[in-house]
C-alpha cells in the first residue's frame, strides 16, 4: 500500500473515502493522536458512540495480555456499523501488538489471529494503528506496509499544515491561540517541526495561566521572521526563481543579516556556480556584484533596494542580464 501525508489523510476523511488500514507512525506523539482522532469525522457525531472504539494497548505486556487485546481488537473491527456507513477502530500505542517485547505461544497465536484480520480486514471499518517507529525488518511490519496505508506524522509540507500543528501542540498545552496568531507564527518559523517546537514552548512559557495566545504574544515571542535556510536565497537564485529569492533575502535582512554578509553569499555562488549554470552570463553578473558592492559602501541607495536589484539581475536567467538598472 502506499505512504501518503497527513494532509492527504484528511483529503480521505473530508470525502469520507477512507482506506480499510492506516498506520499512524513518527515521533510526534501530539500530532500522531491528532489525527487518529480526526477519523472519528467519518461518523456522524451523534453514532459516535456506537461506532468508534479506542483501544490503548500499552498494557499487552504478556502473551496472555496480548491475546486478550488483539482478541477485543478483532471483535471490535468485525462488528457491523449500527446505523451508519463505516465504523472506526483506533489502536493506540500499537508497538505492543505489532512487534511484542516478549515471546510466547501464546504471543505467537495473538500474531497469527492479527495477521488473519490484516489480509482480510473488514470494509465496513477503518482501523487506526498508532505507533512509534517500528522494526521494518519484522513480519508484521512487512505485512502492514503491503496492507496499510503508511502515514508519517510530524512532516509538515505546507504552512496550512504548520498551522494545524500550532494549534494541536497548543491545546496539548492546555491552552488555545487565536487563529492570527497561529498564522503568524506559521509564516514566520515556515515547516520546521524544531523551530516551530521551541517557538511554541516560549509561547505557552511566556502566556502561562493565559487561556488564549493572542497575536501581541506571538509578536512579543517569537519576534521576527525567521530563516528556515541560511542558503534558501541562494538556491532559490540557482533555481531562477526572483519570488522566493526576494522573500528569502527579505527574511534574512528582517533576522539581522548584514548586506556585507549576504553581498558575500551572492558573490560565493557567482563564483562557484555561474559558470556551469550561465557561462554567457558570469561577465554581467561579476560587473553586477562589482556595482553594487561599490554602491553599498558609498551610501548610494538602501541596501535592501540595492540587494533586492542584484538578485532580480542573478535571477534573470541567472545572470544573463539584458541590461542595467
Amino acid at each position: 500500500m502506499p505512504q501518503i501525508t497527513a494532509a492527504a489523510v484528511r483529503e480521505q476523511i473530508s470525502s469520507g473515502d477512507a482506506d480499510p488500514i492506516y498506520l499512524l507512525q513518527g515521533e510526534d506523539e501530539v500530532e500522531k493522536s491528532a489525527l487518529a482522532h480526526e477519523f472519528e469525522e467519518l461518523v456522524e457525531e451523534g453514532l459516535r458512540a456506537f461506532n468508534v472504539d479506542r483501544i490503548h494497548a500499552g498494557d499487552a505486556t504478556s502473551g496472555d495480555k496480548l491475546a486478550t487485546a488483539v482478541a477485543s481488537l478483532v471483535g471490535a473491527v468485525r462488528t457491523l456499523p449500527m446505523m451508519a456507513r463505516r465504523r472506526v477502530v483506533m489502536v493506540f500505542q500499537a508497538d505492543q501488538l505489532i512487534v511484542p517485547k516478549r515471546e510466547s505461544e501464546a504471543a505467537t497465536r495473538a500474531l497469527d489471529e492479527l495477521a488473519a484480520l490484516l489480509r482480510a480486514p473488514e470494509p465496513q471499518t477503518t482501523l487506526v494503528l498508532v505507533t512509534g517507529s517500528l522494526d521494518k525488518r519484522s513480519r508484521m511490519y512487512k505485512l502492514l506496509a503491503k496492507q496499510a496505508t503508511l502515514v508519517e506524522c510530524g512532516v509538515l509540507e505546507n504552512v496550512a499544515d504548520a498551522e494545524r500543528w500550532i494549534r494541536n501542540r497548543v491545546a496539548a498545552g492546555g491552552a488555545q491561540i487565536d487563529a492570527a496568531a497561529s498564522r503568524l507564527l506559521a509564516d514566520r518559523s515556515g515547516t520546521d517541526v524544531k523551530r516551530l517546537r521551541n517557538d511554541v514552548e516560549r509561547l505557552l512559557l511566556y502566556a502561562l495561566g493565559q487561556q488564549s495566545i493572542t497575536l501581541d504574544d506571538v509578536r512579543q515571542v517569537v519576534g521576527p521572521a525567521a530563516l528556515q535556510d541560511d542558503w534558501a536565497m541562494t538556491n532559490a537564485i540557482e533555481a531562477g526563481d526572483g519570488a522566493s529569492a526576494l522573500r528569502q533575502l527579505a527574511l534574512m535582512l528582517d533576522a539581522g543579516a548584514a548586506p556585507e554578509k549576504i553581498l558575500g553569499q551572492l558573490g560565493w555562488l557567482v563564483r562557484t556556480k555561474f559558470q556551469m549554470l550561465a557561462p554567457t552570463g558570469v561577465r554581467p553578473a561579476i560587473e553586477a556584484l562589482f556595482r553594487t558592492d561599490l554602491d553599498l559602501k558609498r551610501s548610494a541607495g538602501a541596501p535592501q533596494v540595492l540587494l533586492e536589484r542584484l538578485v532580480v539581475e542573478l535571477c534573470s536567467g541567472r545572470g544573463r542580464v539584458p541590461g542595467r538598472w
